[in-house]
């Protein structure tokens, strides 16, 4: 057994903060990005290597636990390791530390595989990585495993012309822009839960009749999120996000969410979040009003 290896290290920026006063969702899955390069480059997959093979090592899925907030200006490090190596696929394991502190405030686990640009073919990963990688191959801790969500099942794939069956909830609707767009021209993985997080307000307003910018004090923030990558839009696809309530606790909801490109009706990502409502003076999770529960009660699907 291997231990974790430094991957990242940077602060967090204003801009990458949200209305919340906290860094916004998809930017602990752009650092996290860069902490699986880091960990291609010390099993040697590094990016210019696979550039000359035309490869890529992406992240095919993620499962993110939010343990503690991050504000503009907190300096961070992220540590790494693999918690398996077959010539499939890498499973990672990320945690996001407080430089000061060196408490774990996020954790990043999935899985990363090599493929072409587009993501449309599989390349298995050769012999002598898969050696080099017991250097760092670490277990989970405990703290980067599932609390909420069960990672052995997944949404079921739905083709957009069958959502309206399921009453899932228009979040989020526009076209791929080329600033969304990595080099190879396919949208920047950060950016399937960014859209999300980004129908999140149109989501509240379809539950509780609120608009987010007027609620004051409350606010609301995920505790755990994942998401399965299946297909790279480009530049001038238009993705749609459609959303569903799967449970309540008493403090806690668990949405699922299916982007589709509108064109093709296509999956293009699935994901599931546990989230809460918060105070945003006090930084505490407040219950679930007995009024908004009767209503989402009826917004609940398989």
């Amino acid at each position: 057994m291997g231990e974790m290896i430094e991957v990242c290290r940077s602060s967090v920026q204003t801009w990458e903060c949200d209305v919340m006063g906290h860094m916004n969702v998809q930017f602990y899955v752009a650092h996290g990005t860069s902490g699986v390069a880091s960990l291609g480059n010390a099993i040697g997959l590094g990016p210019t290597a696979l550039r000359n093979q035309g490869l890529r090592l992406r992240a095919v899925n993620h499962h993110i636990r939010f343990l503690r907030e991050m504000r503009p200006g907190a300096p961070f490090y992220v540590m790494g390791g693999l918690s398996s190596a077959t010539p499939k696929k890498l499973r990672f394991v990320l945690e996001i530390r407080n430089t000061v502190s060196g408490e774990v405030m996020a954790t990043l686990t999935g899985d990363a595989v090599l493929s072409n640009p587009s993501g449309s073919a599989l390349t298995d990963f050769p012999a002598e990585a898969i050696a080099k990688a017991g250097a760092v191959t670490v277990e989970v801790p405990p703290h980067a495993r599932p609390r909420g969500l069960v990672l052995e099942t997944e949404p079921s794939l739905l083709r957009f012309n069958e959502q309206k069956a399921q009453r899932l909830i228009p979040i989020y609707q526009a076209m791929v822009k080329d600033a969304d767009c990595d080099a190879d021209g396919y949208m920047m993985t950060r950016l399937y839960i960014g859209h999300i997080s980004d129908g999140i307000p149109n989501m509240l307003a379809a539950t509780r009749g609120e608009d987010r910018s007027q609620m004051g004090n409350v606010g609301g923030a995920a505790l755990e999120y994942r998401t399965y990558y299946r297909k790279r839009p480009q530049a001038g696809d238009i993705l749609c996000v459609r959303s569903g309530l799967k449970s309540m606790t008493d403090k806690a909801y668990t949405w699922a969410h299916w982007m589709f490109d509108l064109e093709t009706g296509e999956t293009i990502a699935t994901a599931e979040a546990v989230a809460i409502s918060m105070d945003l003076e006090a930084r505490k999770a407040i219950p679930i009003p007995d009024d908004l529960r009767a209503i989402l009660e009826t917004m609940r699907i398989d």
